[in-house]
């Protein structure tokens, strides 16, 4: 599985998938910023306690201006929830820190969808945002119980929660918010539309077509219960003893 730096090689399409239970690290869904901040104190810092900080401000800022941020107050948030970023490198081995990534999404999608409707961006356009965030954590979530995993160049190119917030924030700052969500929308869309064909081009048709056929020659699919001797296989065709043709 191929993680952000964390874990091993992806397999190749055609070699046989194993199904993985997926790094936390991984399903964080961490940015180039917050990447870069892991590094900086090389996994020091535990996780769970700065993203719970951080969904807190962001949480505290929403409510306190109802949603409707505007010039560097939009860079709040995004600023709070970075702190989570530095305790990106932790291996996430601690007793509670399965609900980072949890923690991570609802703050992200809470930012996203009050932020918009708040300040008047349509909301069928904040809806289709929402979705296709949702199917990219998704995507990330469901692969590794096949054995696969994105590409990491998709996963950069989808920025990441701080990305995707930060454009956000920088088209509200620039009066262009909406437009900010509708290109955000578009683009990961598109990535998530591409990822996915390209995906299952790759796939082989015979891993299918080996689950479903039990004959190589196509012949009878249900050999049945073994011991239970059958008219006309293997017994010469004779009825077996109890039958019409008792012996």
């Amino acid at each position: 599985m191929s993680a952000n730096g964390y874990g091993g090689t992806r397999p190749h399409p055609r070699e046989q998938r194993v199904a993985t239970t997926p790094d936390l690290r991984f399903l964080r869904d961490d940015g180039h910023t917050a990447v870069l901040l892991g590094r900086i104190v090389q996994g020091a810092v535990p996780p769970l306690l700065p993203a719970l900080t951080g969904a807190l401000v962001v949480g505290t800022l929403l409510a306190a201006e109802r949603g409707q941020l505007a010039g560097i107050t939009l860079f709040a948030p995004v600023a709070a929830l970075l702190l989570s970023g530095l305790a990106s490198g932790h291996p996430h081995d601690g007793r509670f820190d399965w609900l980072v990534p949890p923690v991570l999404r609802a703050t992200e999608y809470t930012f996203l969808a009050v932020l918009g409707l708040a300040s008047g961006v349509p909301g069928p356009l904040v809806f289709v945002l929402l979705v296709a965030v949702v199917c990219h954590h998704r995507d990330d979530a469901a692969r590794p119980a096949v054995g696969m995993a994105r590409p990491e160049w998709v996963r950069g190119a989808a920025l990441g929660w701080d990305g995707r917030m930060l454009v956000v924030a920088v088209g509200g700052a620039l009066h262009a918010l909406t437009p900010a969500y509708g290109i955000l929308a578009g683009y990961l869309a598109v990535l998530l539309v591409r990822e996915a064909v390209r995906t299952w081009s790759a796939t082989p048709v015979t891993d299918v077509r080996a689950r479903t056929t039990a004959t190589p020659g196509g012949g009878d699919t249900d050999p049945g219960d073994p011991r239970i001797s059958r008219p006309g296989h293997g017994d010469g065709g004779q009825p077996a003893a109890g039958t019409n043709g008792e012996a």
